[in-house]
């Protein structure tokens, strides 16, 4: 009787651990919904032949609903704050293990960077993404000294101070949450145009670090292993500086290796954004109406060179879909 007694302890111990951990996890649904994107994809059906990894360049430019809605391209933006290449990579090898798409576009921003960045950056990517192997590697490579790895195994360890903010979400989005992205993008209307461009400031080195080319390699090997199409982009968001010394190395990697590498910021009058209009903080990031226009953009050089499906003419795709741009086009203001 008493083994039995210390057994139901422990049992109800564990409930009582688990339901904290549970409920002082920062929901992201309201605030730093950026944190939720990251485990949107679990929830999706695994068709797409379009898969975009990198920071927030990709996530806040490029809209699959449109993508779709012109092309009938399907594709899903695996985009998180601040995303490095590392976190890329183990972000591409867990996505093969539910799909291999035709294409994998990465952003190229997240070269500049060899280091982690920011414990709070790191947490929007690794909070809600499912255990596995990659997600620890993630962390191994990603978490900064003074952090332990106990921080993203037990959010009660990283967020215990919220016992005293809890909101009602923090009870009613324990076990459910809503989706706060269209297929990965995040949608921003708000209008916030460029009134200054970034100062070129000279940099000490120009040159990429041997950990983040790397990783670049690391990615490029895991495609080629897929028979998946590699494609290089440069977002056009005018912060920060994009300089041409790292403009040079992409375009040196990319005719080594057979990639396709687009600089999309030296195409931003082509495509027709007006940084007075298309932005919603300055040129960090387009609002919704710099990301259809570069979607509309971007979504006719997929459909012209890699040979992808038009899913309108699938019945089971498009019913999908259909209901998604109901939603986005609702979302939008056009319902």
């Amino acid at each position: 009787m008493k083994k039995f007694n210390i057994i139901l302890i422990i049992i109800c111990f564990l409930i009582l651990f688990i339901f904290l951990n549970k409920l002082v996890a920062p929901k992201y649904q309201t605030d730093l919904v950026e944190g939720h994107m990251i485990s949107e994809y679990y929830k999706e059906e695994k068709n797409h032949e379009v898969i975009f990894i990198g920071d927030c360049e990709v996530y806040a430019n490029f809209s699959p609903m449109v993508m779709y809605q012109d092309y009938g391209i399907t594709s899903y933006v695996r985009g998180t704050s601040q995303q490095l290449i590392w976190q890329s990579y183990g972000i591409l090898k867990e996505t093969l293990k539910y799909e291999i798409p035709k294409v994998v576009v990465l952003n190229v921003n997240s070269l500049r960077y060899s280091e982690p960045v920011s414990e709070a950056y790191n947490h929007l990517t690794l909070d809600k993404m499912k255990w596995s192997k990659e997600k620890l590697d993630i962390i191994k490579a990603s978490m900064l000294e003074e952090e332990s790895i106990f921080d993203y195994i037990f959010p009660i360890v990283r967020y215990h101070s919220r016992f005293s903010k809890l909101t009602k979400e923090d009870i009613n989005n324990m076990f459910t949450d809503n989706n706060v992205t269209y297929n990965g993008y995040l949608m921003n209307k708000n209008i916030k145009g460029v009134t200054t461009l970034p100062t070129k400031k000279k940099l000490a080195t120009y040159t990429f670090k041997d950990n983040v080319v790397s990783y670049l390699d690391k990615i490029k090997d895991l495609c080629k292993e897929n028979n998946i199409k590699l494609v290089l982009i440069k977002a056009p968001s005018v912060y920060p500086y994009w300089y041409d010394e790292y403009n040079n190395q992409i375009i040196e990697y990319a005719n080594k290796y057979d990639l396709d590498f687009y600089n999309l910021l030296e195409k931003a009058d082509e495509i027709g954004i007006d940084y007075s209009h298309d932005t919603y903080d300055g040129g960090l990031h387009l609002n919704l109406y710099g990301a259809e226009k570069l979607s509309t953009y971007f979504g006719d050089i997929l459909k012209n060179n890699y040979d992808l499906t038009d899913f309108r003419l699938d019945d089971n795709v498009s019913s999908i879909y259909n209901q998604k741009l109901y939603m986005y086009n609702r979302d939008k203001g056009d319902e």
